[in-house]
């Protein structure tokens, strides 16, 4: 029987694999060549933001695997329930971006890429979903 504790646990283990998606966008969408456009200030400021979002998935990883009890429990504190809620609207928030915003139609040249775009969106989904759900209920 799948129950709340496992929805979490599964949903740390997608931050880590998540994780290793985001570690290959800066190859892939040549960050390198493409920041060095930009001025010393704004590349930082670049690099600084997408240090904050890794060290935030790290976070929402550590925090599910280490208290997925907590955060799954059957009658989970307002602390938990709302951990889980701020993790399901960041979700949430960045499927809308990738459905509605970001076109990422031409960095999908090859099939393994198609590939895994499409499973990251199912990993939003999972993650807003998932995390909601225990948020909520």
């Amino acid at each position: 029987m799948i129950t709340n504790e496992y929805l979490i646990l599964f949903g740390g283990v997608l931050h880590f694999l998540t994780l290793i998606a985001s570690a290959m966008v800066p190859k892939t969408l040549d960050w390198k060549g493409e920041l060095a456009k930009l001025m010393p200030f704004l590349r930082t400021l670049f690099w600084v933001y997408g240090a904050f979002i890794v060290l935030t998935i790290i976070a929402f990883g550590v925090l599910s695997v280490l208290h997925f009890k907590e955060l799954g429990a059957d009658n989970p504190t307002l602390l938990a329930r709302s951990v889980c809620a701020f993790i399901a609207i960041f979700w949430g928030v960045r499927l809308v971006v990738a459905l509605f915003i970001f076109d990422a139609s031409e960095f999908l040249t090859t099939w393994y890429f198609k590939v895994g775009y499409h499973l990251l969106t199912i990993t939003f989904i999972y993650q807003t979903a998932a995390y909601g759900y225990c948020a909520i209920f």
